[in-house]
């Protein structure tokens, strides 16, 4: 299965795909995560300062969101409340839902500990947990290329979805309700034991602030 393309030159905020992703990780050689395999393993530390891995959470169904506060596509789904209310339909489920900051030192969507802890209170984000990936690894372990972009894992530990959290790429919050919800029924198909009608979608944002290798 091929990468899945990324929405190209809408400004110099969007990725592109292919050679603009590679640029994104200079020097370092991932495989791309593929739907129907097993989804990488990771550990990372999370904003309360604990270790935390995806083999903790096996049996259960799991969600990983790249984000960046400062991301004008991030804001328009945390602006809106459609990503707080996703978390919280999610977790109410059982689901475990991980945002993942890899936004380097000094670079736009960087947070501290507290910093992510204070943006989850004020936002009233609803994450089972935040993780902090200033290195980069768990990211390019995902191929994680913009914010938001989303990630579902079902709870045998594969990989069911991976790509965009709706299909309209815009930071215009008025598109929600019009666009189709991937992220959202993609959960629904997996809860309900069926396909993931769109397993891989494009997923569209900022670039993820990878540090330089």
């Amino acid at each position: 299965m091929t990468r899945p393309s990324i929405l190209p030159r809408r400004a110099a905020l969007i990725a592109g795909a292919g050679a603009a992703a590679s640029s994104l990780v200079p020097g370092l050689a991932f495989a791309a995560p593929k739907i129907g395999a097993p989804a990488p393993a990771f550990t990372a530390v999370d904003s309360n300062g604990k270790s935390r891995s995806l083999a903790e959470f096996a049996g259960k169904t799991v969600v990983l969101e790249w984000t960046n506060h400062d991301c004008p596509y991030v804001v328009k789904h945390y602006g809106s409340g459609n990503m707080q209310a996703l978390q919280k339909a999610a977790t109410a489920q059982g689901v475990v839902w991980l945002t993942v900051v890899s936004s380097m030192p000094n670079s736009q969507g960087y947070v501290t500990a507290p910093q992510a802890n204070e943006l989850t209170r004020k936002r009233s984000a609803a994450p089972s947990g935040v993780l902090l990936d200033p290195d980069g690894i768990v990211g390019r372990a995902y191929d994680a290329r913009v914010t938001p972009h989303m990630y579902l894992i079902d709870p045998k530990g594969t990989l069911v979805y991976m790509g965009g959290i709706d299909s309209i790429r815009s930071t215009n919050v008025d598109d929600i309700p019009r666009a189709v919800p991937y992220l959202k029924n993609a959960l629904a198909e997996l809860a309900a034991g069926k396909p993931i009608a769109n397993a891989v979608t494009p997923a569209y944002g900022c670039t993820v602030k990878y540090k330089s290798s």
